[in-house]
């Protein structure tokens, strides 16, 4: 995948129409250019290949703190974004009832910060309980290392 993205970005910056120091154009498109800016040459691809939703979805994870603030992602952590629908791990089942009474506000200020991104619901999450669990097979009843298997 990084070197379609970089065949992609190699033909994006070479088909690019030399320019002259005022900027304008004095060659055809197709010919090597000048150098462009590689900001420039992402947008042309994130908008051909319409990355937009996705970029804008992967920021509500980068950038989680930004969003909700300092309080909130010290106790919570987006886990995934599936269909419009964010689920959200908190550190209690406390801070997960908290957060869905505020489920509206959290809503808004989600699309506000990350335009484009699709989510629609949140879901809340409190922490994974411990797993008795070992290996890939389990005993149905077993109930850990208490049960005195009687």
């Amino acid at each position: 995948m990084a070197r379609d993205l970089a065949r992609e970005l190699y033909r994006a910056f070479r088909n690019q129409p030399k320019r002259n120091k005022i900027g304008e154009s004095t060659e055809t498109r197709g010919q090597v250019g000048d150098p462009q800016q590689i900001g420039s040459v992402l947008d042309e691809l994130v908008i051909s290949r319409d990355w937009r939703q996705g970029l804008a979805e992967g920021n509500i994870f980068a950038e989680w703190e930004k969003i909700v603030g300092f309080e909130i992602a010290t106790h919570s952590n987006p886990i995934s974004l599936v269909d419009g629908r964010l689920t959200i791990q908190t550190t209690s089942t406390a801070w997960a009832t908290q957060l869905n009474l505020i489920t509206v506000d959290l809503l808004k200020t989600i699309s506000g910060s990350a335009p484009g991104a699709l989510v629609e619901t949140l879901v809340f999450i409190g922490p994974h309980a411990p797993s008795w669990k070992k290996g890939l097979r389990t005993i149905r009843g077993a109930k850990g290392p208490r049960d005195t298997y009687g």
